[in-house]
Order: structure tokens, then sequence, then C-alpha cells
């Protein structure tokens, strides 16, 4: 089996043959958004003290927000890499990618930005807008 069918297979067998080179290629973005979440959400448990700038101050039980975010993105990412749910993982990884982008904005104008840097925080504002961007497009694809 080449790479161009084993991508095929693991977009769905049924109708690999009808798929197009677009649809193929959003499915690869689909899936390696879907390991970055679960890295991510993962990475909420294992490196906890990371994520608590992040939070922000008018939150109590910083520690839950941060667990509660973790089990959310775990769950998206493995929302998106069933052909089933890949519709609402994708429509959810949009929502939240849209939720986290009022922290990326106030990171930018902070005296003290959570990420450590402003030109970290000044990275990481486009790189925001990138994700924003790459799950609309896999809403619109896989989202019926």
């Amino acid at each position: 089996m080449n790479v161009h069918s084993f991508l095929l297979y693991l977009c769905d067998s049924k109708q690999s043959k009808k798929m197009g080179k677009a649809k193929i290629f959003w499915t690869v973005i689909r899936y390696l958004m879907a390991a970055f979440m679960v890295y991510g959400g993962v990475q909420h448990f294992l490196n906890t003290d990371f994520y608590n700038p992040f939070v922000p101050a008018f939150l109590p039980f910083k520690a839950a927000v941060i667990y509660i975010s973790g089990v959310i993105e775990i769950a998206i990412g493995l929302l998106l890499l069933a052909n089933k749910t890949a519709g609402i993982g994708s429509l959810l990884l949009l929502l939240l990618m849209l939720a986290f982008l009022p922290t990326h904005i106030w990171d930018v104008f902070s005296s003290t930005p959570a990420i450590g840097s402003h030109e970290a925080a000044l990275v990481r504002l486009p790189v925001q807008l990138v994700f924003i961007g790459i799950s609309w497009k896999l809403k619109n694809v896989f989202y019926k």
C-alpha cells in the first residue's frame, strides 16, 4: 500500500476513490490538529504550572480550569480523529480557538504576558489566527 492509498483509507475507505486531493489534504490537517489537541490537552495534566498564568485572575479554582480545559482539548482531538465525529470536532475546535483569541490579544497588550514575553505574545497571536482559519476550513469541509 502506498502513501496515497493509505491516506485515502484513513479519510474514508467507502469514498476513497471519489475523494479529491483537497479533501485528502484537509483530512491530513485534521489528523495533525487532532494530535496537537490531544498533546496539548495531556500537557494540562503533566505541566499544570505552565498553564497557571493563562487562567484569568478573576476565575476561581485555577487548577480545575486547567484540568477541565485539558479534558476539553483531548475530547476535541479524539472527535477529530473519527470520520463520524470529525464534523462536530471541527466545529468545537473552531469555537475553542475563537474562545482563546481574547486571551491572546490581551497577552499582546499586557505588561506581563502569560506566555512570558512580548515577542512570544506577538508570535502567538498570528499563530492563533492561523489556527482559527484552519479550524474554519475544517468545519467547512467536515461539518454537515
